[in-house]
């Protein structure tokens, strides 16, 4: 058992399940749509739905998609720093099947680039992010992740793990989905560090490669 186990994240505001946690899945599409936001439509399912106004779930989240962490004191006012910054957004109950009932599902969108997540606050700040532009996912956050989207072909998992090995960088999970073969592929690493600029624009220059994310360690300790 870890500290963080019996004491919970550092935090702002009342429940580390419905607001830490809620922003970190802010974060994740923060980071993940690398632009400022503009618009979002969150659907927010089951406990989401029916307790999170009163824990804080919606400011959490929006504060996580204007890149504020947890702990930012800046937390409780992200509506008005939303208006500030020109970011409208709607929510909505919505059932999203049989997944953990803390779980969100973020569409945003910013001047020239889209993304969607979903993913769930399983407890203690703790998040699971399920599912990116559609396709499936398995990662936490508390390490540094790459994601790639790219035309699935022979070979192209052997080759960005070569390339993440001759960056000097570990991987520590790694986990792909695909639309069918040859289809559309999501591919998400999870990382001892992040990956050095050069390798992401290495990465982000290959002709079946379409969509290059890295998001940083959103977890504490």
């Amino acid at each position: 058992m870890s500290l963080l186990d019996m004491i919970g994240p550092v935090m702002i505001g009342p429940s580390s399940s419905h607001t830490a946690g809620a922003c970190r899945l802010g974060l994740v599409a923060h980071h993940l749509l690398g632009e400022a936001p503009r618009q979002a439509q969150i659907g927010l399912h089951a406990s989401f739905a029916k307790t999170g106004r009163g824990h804080g779930t919606h400011l959490a989240l929006i504060a996580g998609l204007l890149g504020e962490r947890p702990d930012d004191e800046r937390l409780p006012h992200a509506f008005e720093d939303a208006q500030a910054a020109g970011f409208a957004f709607e929510f909505q109950d919505t059932d999203l099947g049989d997944v953990h009932p803390n779980t969100a599902r973020l569409n945003v969108r910013g001047d020239t680039q889209e993304v969607t997540v979903q993913g769930s606050s399983t407890g203690g700040g703790v998040i699971q992010v399920t599912q990116v532009q559609g396709l499936g996912v398995n990662f936490s956050g508390a390490s540094p992740t790459v994601l790639l989207r790219y035309t699935d072909a022979v070979g192209m998992i052997a080759r960005i793990a070569s390339t993440v090995a001759a960056d000097g960088v570990n991987i520590a999970t790694l986990t792909c989905t695909r639309q069918t073969r040859g289809g559309q592929a999501l591919l998400a690493i999870e990382l001892d560090q992040g990956l050095s600029p050069e390798a992401l624009a290495f990465l982000g220059r290959w002709p079946d490669v379409n969509w290059v994310r890295m998001l940083p360690k959103l977890m504490d300790g």
